[in-house]
Order: C-alpha cells, then sequence, then structure tokens
C-alpha cells in the first residue's frame, strides 16, 4: 500500500486538497469493486491538528501532525492562497520535514503554486519545475537557482514532481496514479472525473505578462516601445539604436531584467496581440499575421505553436465564440 501525505499548509486553496484525495479515495473504491485491495493511504498532514483554509473561510481537521507520520511514500504538497512570499514563511516548518522525508526515500509533488513551497526546500535547485503560468515572473525572481519549465503541465525529475497551474494539478494526480495503479485505474479515473489524461501543456491558456518588476529603466522603456510598436517589423539592430545602445549590451540587460531575449519578447508581444484578435475578431489567420506585423505565413504559423501549443486556426476555432458556435452547427 502506498502511504500518501497530503500537506495542509497554513492558507491551501481548499480545492488542491480535497481534489487530491477526492481522486485516490475513488481510485480505491474502483479498485475493491474490482476485488483487489485499496492501493492508496491518504493522510491529510499539518503543523498543527486544525488548519485555515482559504483565507480562513474554512478550517481543515488534518489527520495527524509532521511529528506524528511514520513511513511515506508520497508527500503532496498543495497550492497556496495569498501573498507566496509570506504564505511560504508562515509554512517553514514544513521544509525541513519534506527534506528528511526525501532523503528517506519518498517521493515529493507539488501542485500548482504549491511549488513556491517545495522550492523553497532546496530540492529542485538546478532542476525543473512548473507552476501556474501567472506565478511564473514571481516564481523566477525568488528561485532564480530552478529552472522554471513555464508551458509544462507535469514535471517528474529524481522522485520530484510538479504540476502547472489551477485545476492542472489533476493532470498531475492522474500521472501518479497511472504510476502507481496502472493505465486502466487512471483512465477510468480520468473519465469519471472528466479530465484530459493526456494534456501535458498549460501554452494555450498562458497570457503573456512581461516581467518589468526590476530596476532597469532603459529596458522597461524598450519594452513599452515593443509593446505600443507590435503591428511593425521591430528588429534587435534598431532597438538597440533607438536606445542608444551596443546590442549585446541590449540582449545582455534585457535578458537579465526580463528572463526573456529580445527576439522572444517581441515574438511574446505580437503572438499575445494575435491571439486577442482571433478570440475577438472574424479575421482570418492572413488578416491577424499583417495585423501583427508578419508578412511569412510560415513563420508566424510555426511561431504562435511553438508559443500557444496550436496552430492559428485551431486557436481561432477553440477561444472565438462565433467560431466554435459555427463548429458545433
Amino acid at each position: 500500500m502506498k502511504h500518501i501525505t497530503l500537506l495542509v499548509p497554513q492558507g491551501a486553496i481548499l480545492g488542491s486538497v480535497e481534489g487530491p484525495r477526492q481522486v485516490l479515495t475513488e481510485a480505491n473504491k474502483l479498485l475493491l469493486g474490482m476485488g483487489k485491495p485499496a492501493l492508496f493511504k491518504i493522510q491529510l498532514v499539518g503543523l498543527t491538528r486544525e488548519v485555515k483554509a482559504a483565507g480562513g473561510i474554512y478550517t481543515v481537521y488534518t489527520d495527524a501532525t509532521i511529528h506524528d507520520v511514520p513511513h511515506i511514500d508520497l508527500v503532496l504538497i498543495p497550492a497556496l492562497d495569498g501573498d507566496l512570499a509570506k504564505a511560504v514563511q508562515a509554512n517553514a516548518e514544513f521544509m525541513p520535514w519534506i527534506v528528511q522525508q526525501y532523503q528517506a526515500g519518498a517521493e515529493v509533488a507539488s501542485l500548482c503554486v504549491g511549488a513556491f513551497l517545495l522550492a523553497s526546500t532546496g530540492l529542485v535547485n538546478g532542476r525543473k519545475c512548473a507552476t501556474h503560468w501567472m506565478a511564473a515572473n514571481a516564481f523566477r525572481k525568488m528561485f532564480p537557482e530552478v529552472e522554471l519549465v513555464e508551458d509544462s503541465i507535469i514535471t517528474d525529475e529524481h522522485r520530484i514532481y510538479s504540476s502547472g497551474g489551477a485545476f492542472s494539478y489533476l493532470n498531475l494526480v492522474l500521472y501518479l496514479l497511472e504510476k502507481f495503479a496502472g493505465r486502466e485505474i487512471a483512465v477510468v479515473m480520468s473519465k469519471a472525473f472528466q479530465i484530459d489524461i493526456d494534456r501535458r501543456s498549460q501554452s494555450p491558456f498562458v497570457i503573456f505578462q512581461g516581467q518589468k518588476d526590476h530596476e532597469d529603466d532603459l529596458i522597461k522603456q524598450a519594452q513599452e516601445f515593443i509593446e505600443a510598436n507590435y503591428q511593425e517589423k521591430i528588429s534587435v539592430d534598431d532597438l538597440a539604436s533607438n536606445f542608444y545602445l551596443g546590442r549585446r549590451n541590449l540582449e545582455r540587460r534585457f535578458k537579465k531584467a526580463t528572463c526573456n531575449t529580445v527576439l522572444e519578447y517581441i515574438q511574446r508581444v505580437k503572438m499575445e496581440a494575435a491571439k486577442m484578435r482571433f478570440e475577438s475578431s472574424q479575421d482570418n489567420v492572413n488578416e491577424v499575421m499583417f495585423t501583427v506585423g508578419y508578412s511569412d505565413p510560415k513563420a508566424f504559423r510555426a511561431t504562435f505553436k511553438k508559443i500557444t501549443g496550436l496552430s492559428p486556426l485551431e486557436y481561432r476555432n477553440k477561444y472565438n465564440k462565433v467560431a466554435g458556435a459555427l463548429q458545433v452547427n
């Protein structure tokens, strides 16, 4: 039997506690119905026996505290609410305990912005980690030693797992369920809870938010110039000339300040504008392409798919209300 400890930190987002517990509990019921033994022992574990969640609206009564838990196979770290730096600080007592469990052979998985608590342990320094795309800039700033993979829903490295944002944590739960119980059980649970079992990217959901929480005013001006002139063809050389910088100096400062190269930033801004046009207008792909300053259809489609995970037409059909209605009809 797999002993799973589902942590209940101070300020936990209740859904990311109850969601995994419910899926794993139902998997046990399915196994019992098939004449097989239950596979998971699930415990809610906190720093205290009563934990306030969702800004104090709910109280979670844990099964045990971290001082009472013996053998563990998997530690699940749920998402945290509010100011993440303060939330991590409020739960600092978990950190050495998580490290101790990992060193004793347990696996560790974070759900959504639970990655902030995981990263605070130091276990993912130099390793890959995923979190909610909305928290990506804050995560990079707090944990520069961690390789953030912004587009991924799941990472799996050295017995440590992480998931993308919001309800995509359920994809990680299914991934772990398949690993421990097999594909058949995972598929049944995906159908029961109506989760797309093979979704591996959160790219279609990402809204690009340029990192401006830095002190380089000239680079902020360059970012604002790109955002105001995305309809034009902007080259790195032209941008460097506009701001009286050498190209190498601009690229170095831009990457340091924004965590993007200049070219990446230009592409992300243009593709974000293209996404908005596909969502709100009836423009065809070529019209949108020209609107955001591209003239090569092949390059536009390749860049769009690289960033969103979908072709321009797929994106339009998925998110444009009129286009979606036409597909249904």
